[in-house]
């Protein structure tokens, strides 16, 4: 029996084993705290922030969290990143260490800048 994609993030979510899952609501909830005019969806199969266009998007994998704040985001922050795998577009923060939320926060910043004008 084939199981149909999630449709909302909260079912996404769901499908996450419990740790991932806690880690990547910090995410959610962040972004929500510092962009509440945000809304979200669920595009490319991953949760997705929207303000003007695809803002940023996360997911959870088997040995890391992927965020993906566009390749400008990554090149805006690349000193921070150097502790973290990371290619154009994407940051991979791995299970067994915290998200750095604040770092998060500043990259949505920064994209929602970027996004707006």
């Amino acid at each position: 029996m084939k199981t149909s994609p999630p449709g909302t993030v909260d079912e996404y979510l769901a499908t996450m084993p419990a740790p991932t899952r806690a880690k990547l609501e910090g995410i959610r909830q962040t972004i929500h705290e510092v962009a509440p005019e945000t809304t979200e969806k669920i595009a490319y199969g991953i949760p997705t922030f929207v303000l003007h266009g695809n803002l940023v998007h996360f997911a959870g994998y088997e040995n890391h969290i992927g965020f993906y704040p566009g390749a400008s985001g990554v090149r805006h922050f690349a000193d921070e990143l150097e502790a973290y795998e990371t290619s154009e577009g994407t940051i991979r923060f791995p299970l067994t260490e915290p998200v750095p939320l604040d770092l998060v926060r500043r990259t949505r910043r920064a994209r929602a800048r970027s996004a707006s004008r």
